[in-house]
Formats: structure tokens, sequence, C-alpha cells
């Protein structure tokens, strides 16, 4: 039994692993594939919006599909398939309207795989003593390891972003098969709508602190690789880049859970706006491309402590009924809308006032964002110790 459940763990630490290891090919490398086929700013912004929107149309599909199927596997399955193949669709044409339709696709089966994963593995962590941050860990080493390795090979050819990315979707769908099977709590007839999610207020107000800070990262996530470039890094320095934001989250994915008993969830959700806020005003600041690296070391502070925390939220507090369909509202949320505002109208702002500048606009942003919520959390805590007095 222990041998088997040793076993069962490695799969969740591979599942992440590989998964991440798609997200740092794709994801950090893709603007500099679109960039080095000679599209514009504005045409990459585009682009990268027009994924996030699709998956804004996504999300809630495959949220009700996994709620209903008779196994979350099977349908993340599927994803890591229409990923695999789609990707290789992409080097066919340089068309602006052919990119765009291939990436809506890649899109349309990538955006969901990352919450999908959460659902199966944190239903399956509730039965055993087994916390999500080492799991989740997987992942950052994943990422952190492919962010260096492609980008020592991007370096010399960036066209092999197809094939890498194309193999480590084959081999999730691989490791999927072998995970313990997760069904959807609606694949009988008992149906909960959706509607409940947005009864819950305090889920509701995590989400949209998210929300916002999200929008500063889907520029950063757009238009960091192209801004790195320019202040002189090459695509093996943005690999060592990568490398030093994804090894930050480390003391979070290790002590999160001790963190967040600390502090509880609305400070240490708050604090990823001050942190968001601090980041993006030295990227405004500085011209060294090194100099750079130690500011990637606050990644650790924001994006790792809003997913990982609102993903154990969101399993915790929402029915189990909908435990699939609350992880992609996040992430349609988070990862689709948000990042659609970030990449979209930050391309369109940088070509106005320079990349440069749009950081400091994304400082600024945080920081309100960072006030506001702390009044709102200190109301919400007031009423709650009235209320019980």
């Amino acid at each position: 039994m222990e041998e088997k459940s040793a076993r069962i763990y490695l799969l969740f630490l591979c599942l992440y692993a590989v998964t991440y290891m798609g997200n740092a090919v794709y994801g950090t490398f893709m603007p500099v594939y679109l960039k080095s086929i000679g599209l514009s700013q504005t045409s990459i912004a585009t682009l990268l919006s027009f994924g996030p929107l699709i998956a804004l149309l996504a999300q809630p599909i495959w949220g009700s599909i996994g709620d209903r199927a008779e196994s979350k596997n099977r349908v993340l399955q599927l994803l890591a398939f229409g990923c695999g193949v789609s990707i290789l669709l992409l080097p066919v044409s340089n068309q602006y309207l052919y990119l765009l339709l291939i990436i809506c696709l890649i899109t349309f089966f990538q955006t969901s795989i990352y919450p999908l994963s959460d659902a199966i593995t944190l239903e399956h962590l509730a039965r055993t003593k087994w916390n999500f941050g080492p799991i989740r860990l997987a992942g950052t080493i994943g990422f952190a390891v492919m962010s260096v390795v492609f980008g020592l090979v991007a370096k010399k050819n960036i066209n092999s972003i197809y094939i890498v990315y194309s193999l480590i979707m084959l081999l999730t769908l691989l490791i999927c098969t072998q995970l313990p099977k997760i069904k959807g709590h609606q694949s009988s007839k008992n149906k909960v709508s959706l509607l409940v999610l947005l009864k819950n207020r305090k889920l509701v107000l995590f989400i949209l602190l998210n929300f916002i800070v999200q929008i500063t990262l889907g520029y950063y996530y757009a238009f960091f690789p192209i801004y790195y470039n320019q202040l002189g890094a090459d695509n093996s320095l943005l690999g060592w880049s990568m490398l030093f934001s994804a090894m930050s989250e480390l003391p979070f994915l290790l002590f999160g859970h001790k963190i967040i008993e600390r502090f509880s969830i609305p400070v240490v959700l708050v604090a990823t706006a001050f942190f968001a806020g601090v980041r993006w005003l030295l990227c405004y600041f500085v011209h060294n491309p090194y100099l750079v690296l130690p500011i990637q070391m606050l990644h650790g502070l924001i994006f790792i402590v809003l997913s990982v925390t609102l993903a154990i939220y969101i399993n915790q507090e929402v029915p189990k009924e909908l435990k699939a369909s609350g992880q992609t509202m996040n992430g349609l949320i988070s990862l689709g809308l948000a990042r659609i505002i970030g990449s979209m109208a930050g391309g369109i702002a940088s070509e106005y006032v320079g990349m440069r500048e749009v950081f400091l606009y994304n400082a600024i942003v945080a920081f309100i964002t960072f006030i506001v919520f702390v009044v709102i959390f200190l109301r919400e805590s007031k009423a709650v110790q009235k209320a019980a007095a």
C-alpha cells in the first residue's frame, strides 16, 4: 500500500513538472518567436490577447465538462492532446490571420490544463496527509529547468518551439493515464448552478484582487521577453531570468500553508499587490539586464502566492460538484480576461509611451489596489467581529 501511495505521489510530481515545462516553453518564448518572424509589438499584443479571449469561452466549457465527466482525467488528457497537435500547425504559415487562428486553438486547450490539474490533485490530496505545496513545487522546478535549457536551444533555433512543446504535451497525456481516477461529481443527477460561486462574498473579493494584479502580470508575460531583449539580454539570459523567478517560488511552496495559517488568506493575498508594485517600479528604473535577475526574485511573492492560495481556498470552500468549475472560473478571470487587458492595453500603451513607462503605470495600479483592498479587508474583519460580539 505504501509503495502504491509513493508511486501516485511521484506521478503527481511528474504531472506538475512536465506541464510547467510546457508553460516555460510556450509562455516565455512564444513572444520571442513572434518577434523573430517580423511581427510588431501591437501585432504580438493582439495575437497574445486573442488567445485569452478564447479562454473566456473555453474555461467555463472545460470546467463544466470536468464536473460532469465520468473521469476528469480523461478531460485533462484531451486538453494535452489538443495542445500537442495544435502547436504543430503553427509553422505552416506566417500569415497574421492564420497565426491568430492557431494561437486561439492552442489556447482553447491550454488554459484549462492548470486549473483542471489543480482540481484533480487537490481532490485526491484531500484523502491523504500530503500538502499541495511540494507537488506544485515540482512545477516550479520543471519551469525553471526548462527555462534555462530551452533558452540555450532558442538562442540557436527558436523554431524548435513547436516540436519541444508538442513532446511535452504528449508526455503530459501519458502521465494522465496513470493518475488515480477522479470523477466529476455532477456525472450523476446532482446538478449545482454556477451562481452558487458568486454568492460567496469572500471568493468574489479574492478573485477580484487576483484579477487586478494579474492584469499587470499579463503585460509582464506578454512583453517582458521583448523588453529584456531591448535591455541587451539574449535568449539564454532570458532563460536564466525565468530560472530566478521560478526558484523564488520555493519558500512559499514549502511553507505557504504555515504562512496562510499565521497571517490569514486576506493578508497574504493583499500583500501580493504591494510586492507587484515594488517589482514593476524596479523594472521601470533598471537599465542593466543583469540587475533584472534579482528583481525577478519578487515573482515568488506574487504569482505563486495568488495561484496556490486561491486554488486551496476554492477546493476547501466551494461545493464538491463545482470544484472543477471553481478552479476554471478563477482561471478564466485571471488567465483569460486579465491577460487580455494586460497584454492588449499594455501593447497599445507601449507603442505610444514605451514599454519602460508601462511598467511604471503597472506599479501605480498595483499600489492603489493594495491600499483599496487593505481598507476593504479591514472593514470586512470589523464587520465579522461586530457580528460575533
